[in-house]
């Protein structure tokens, strides 16, 4: 019997797909956006305290979250009863302090990962743990879904951006104590990109902006005021859907860009100046300080 536990979405569209291939029973242990992935992925199963998966249970398998720390109370509570407990990594940025409780690192057994760079990155982080390399049930599915998608040809030069955003701020607030940790907030890299969007170099008209799970559907309308552009609030379908109407997906560092190199689609980091570098190890990611500073060395030319 596994324990599956998750908060975050990143966590639970990674452990929902992987449980989809498993074959042992499983208990769940969820909270917050997970229990919607969930229930979309794996049907309407039960879920139960943490205390009582945790009693059933030979092993315990969880995400790692900000939001909450269900995961790290599972942790802690599995190590306390001699059970082994290992992490499954859904990202690429903050892995130290995915496990950080008040200042103390609460640490599983063993760690996976789901690419050779994040395996390069989780043992360059805990050398002490065991770091597995494993297939990525996440994106098995997404490929499994872009392979029923239908292209519809373009009828104009009129092109579409899907904006996917992140609670920079709340994050680095609640990890560091500071805002403007890493130099930006994500209302400050909203705001470049559509300052600066004539450096992508197409002719993008429409933006739609695509809030975290975390964040409310009104925390961007600030920015349906911008300019001349149309620019709308996505969210409302999932993930996948939205990517494929884009012709280009622009984020800091959010998984949705990852997603979007998945299916093909130009992805920009919008990470103005003075901000920390984008931690996707990703090759195909183009950023935008380097549009901008292309398009005016071509200007000055």
């Amino acid at each position: 019997m596994i324990a599956v536990v998750s908060h975050d979405a990143g966590g639970a569209e990674i452990l929902s797909s992987w449980l989809r291939r498993c074959r042992e029973p499983y208990c769940l242990v969820l909270d917050g956006p997970a229990k919607e992935i969930f229930r979309k992925k794996c049907g309407s199963k039960p879920i139960i305290p943490l205390h009582e998966a945790i009693t059933l249970c030979d092993w315990v398998l969880c995400g790692t979250s900000w939001q909450s720390n269900i995961e790290r109370r599972a942790i802690s509570l599995a190590k306390s009863e001699g059970k082994k407990v290992v992490a499954f990594l859904d990202h690429w940025v903050n892995y130290r302090e995915r496990f950080q409780e008040k200042n103390v690192a609460v640490l599983p057994d063993e760690i996976w990962v789901v690419d050779v760079d994040a395996e390069k990155m989780a043992k360059a982080n805990f050398p002490e743990l065991p770091v597995v390399l494993k297939p990525n049930p996440y994106f098995e599915d997404l490929q499994i879904e872009l392979g029923k998608v239908q292209i519809t040809p373009k009828d104009s030069d009129e092109c579409s951006a899907l904006y996917a955003c992140e609670p920079i701020r709340e994050h680095a607030q609640l990890q560091h104590g500071d805002e403007r940790f890493w130099g930006y907030t994500e209302e400050d890299a909203l705001k470049y990109f559509i300052k600066n969007i004539g450096a992508v170099g197409i002719n993008v008209t429409t933006i739609k902006i695509r809030p975290h799970p975390s964040e409310g559907k009104n925390k961007y309308d600030w920015a349906r005021q911008a300019g001349t552009l149309t620019i709308e609030i996505g969210g409302g379908r999932a993930l996948l859907e939205e990517i494929m109407e884009a012709d280009v997906v622009v984020g800091c560092a959010s998984m949705a860009m990852v997603v979007g190199l998945l299916a093909k689609k130009r992805v920009i980091c919008s990470i103005p100046p003075g901000g920390r570098m984008c931690a996707l190890p990703q090759k195909g990611i183009e950023h935008l300080q380097v549009l901008v500073s292309n398009q005016k060395s071509f200007l000055n030319a």
